[in-house]
């Protein structure tokens, strides 16, 4: 069963555990404690990794693997609980999708991670639409660069 997918708009940024199971349950499914747990981990970790959300999770369900971990991640993005970005190399990181309305900024000295409001890239946005007709998301943008502190 699918259900389809909701916009992170529709997710306040304070949503409580409740609200995640109402959300969860309305849509046709069970709340496990694996989808506790990982919605949990996501909010703490902000941009994890699939791994990174694995060993926060196993600090409290030791037999948790890394593929229910996935499964789990997949789920709840297409229920429009969760999103992913790509941060350079590797695996993507993931947060809530309340949370996902923001430009990152990687620093790829440090590796810093920052971010600043979709207005910031407004004018690209814009720009991209008018000339080519391009409708661009900026929620899934990613500036890499050099920090204040690096430069």
């Amino acid at each position: 069963m699918r259900a389809p997918r909701t916009r992170a708009s529709d997710y306040s940024r304070g949503m409580t555990e409740t609200q995640w199971h109402e959300e969860l349950r309305a849509k046709g499914y069970r709340v496990t404690p694996q989808r506790q747990l990982v919605l949990e981990a996501v909010k703490e970790l902000e941009h994890a990794t699939p791994e990174d959300i694995c060993v926060k999770v196993r600090q409290t369900a030791r037999g948790v693997n890394i593929s229910t971990v996935y499964r789990t991640l997949e789920l709840l993005e297409e229920l429009g609980m969760v999103t992913h970005t790509h941060l350079g190399h590797g695996a993507p990181k993931y947060h809530l999708a309340a949370e996902a309305d923001h430009v990152h900024l990687v620093c790829r000295d440090c590796g810093e991670v920052g971010e600043v409001g979709l207005d910031m890239a407004a004018g690209l946005v814009k720009g991209l639409e008018e000339k080519l007709g391009f409708a661009a998301d900026a929620r899934h943008l990613t500036v890499f660069g050099r920090c204040r502190n690096c430069r």
